[in-house]
């Protein structure tokens, strides 16, 4: 095997007239060469690039097909999945939700007390666990982009243990193939509802968030997630983050429900939108926060405030991934 030398040289060649032991920065196509070498993902393409960690920590580099940019897809795996380098892409990247033009939004401060209300006889109750669907966008600067629809189900028992499943099913085309990941986290064509991993946890009782039980207090609970998040003074991009991670460990009852929808309007920076139907059909909804690149678009119930689903979508096109604006990087739909 050739030493880390030779492969540096193999990453940004040594001119033949170039004086020996000279230093200097690699070029541009060098860097390149070298993010391939060391296996790292391309560079965030817009500063709201969140790490792949938000999913279940048990899950790691597996769900990098996330917010975070992906390893770089060889291009042989990539003929076998699409069938060719002339075949379209197997799955297209989702397009944003539409939201209706004719629909007046709800102020999200009124829909806060619409959940306040709706939690005043306590139910339903909070539940250790989630079930979410998730459409991620894996991108490579040598291969076209590519959407993994996954649904991912974890249950907690009394003595501390939980499993977790996770499939590959898109319910948007039920019974038809999807892409889903191998053992080593390559993407295959799969059949619909290819179990990806089940997997049973020893027990746990970890007393730190976001696994110890969250508050119903909307102080409390911008506390807790603060301490989740390890940030102080969350603005509105780091509590929609919050939220995401909240709701990937936790099924929240109608009090929670309710101080997140209360902590959400306090913050500010939604914009109400107006009404969507989710993809799981459900009618919502839609608050939006913009940065430099990206759209984030929350969806909750009109009635009782709960936090459906939250789409993040390019506002701005990253030619170099293929990815134009208005495609969707990255959209998660809860359910009890």
């Amino acid at each position: 095997m050739a030493d880390e030398l030779d492969l540096l040289r193999r990453a940004d060649p040594v001119p033949a007239d170039a004086p020996p032991y000279a230093d200097g920065p690699l070029d541009h196509r060098g860097e390149r060469h070298l993010r391939r070498l060391l296996r790292e993902p391309p560079p965030a393409p817009v500063s709201r690039w969140r790490p792949a960690g938000r999913r279940s920590a048990h899950r790691g580099a597996r769900l990098a097909w996330g917010l975070a940019a992906t390893a770089v897809i060889a291009m042989t795996a990539l003929t076998l999945l699409l069938g060719g380098p002339s075949a379209p892409p197997a799955v297209a990247a989702p397009r944003p939700l539409v939201v209706r033009a004719d629909a007046t939004p709800v102020p999200l401060d009124l829909l806060a007390e619409r959940a306040e209300t709706a939690a005043a006889d306590g139910g339903p109750a909070l539940r250790k666990g989630t079930h979410v669907q998730t459409w991620s966008l894996g991108m490579s600067d040598d291969a076209p982009p590519i959407t993994l629809p996954e649904e991912r189900v974890v249950r907690w028992t009394a003595d501390g243990r939980h499993t977790e499943l996770v499939v590959a099913t898109d319910p948007r085309h039920p019974g038809r193939p999807v892409i889903g990941e191998d053992a080593d986290g390559n993407p295959r064509r799969v059949e619909d509802g290819h179990v990806i991993s089940a997997t049973t946890y020893p027990p746990s009782w970890s007393d730190a968030p976001p696994h110890s039980r969250p508050p119903h207090d909307p102080d409390r609970l911008r506390a807790y997630l603060e301490e989740a998040q390890h940030t102080d003074a969350m603005n509105t991009s780091q509590l929609l983050d919050a939220a995401g991670l909240l709701l990937d460990n936790w099924t929240l009852g109608a009090r929670e429900s309710a101080a997140l929808a209360r902590l959400l309007a306090d913050t500010g920076g939604l914009r109400p939108a107006g009404e969507v139907t989710d993809r799981l059909g459900r009618h919502s909804q839609a608050y939006v926060h913009e940065v430099t690149g990206v759209r984030r678009m929350l969806i909750m119930n009109p009635d009782t405030g709960a936090v459906l689903g939250l789409e993040t979508t390019f506002t701005e096109a990253q030619p170099e991934y293929a990815v134009a604006a208005g495609d969707v990087m990255e959209y998660s739909a809860w359910t009890r």
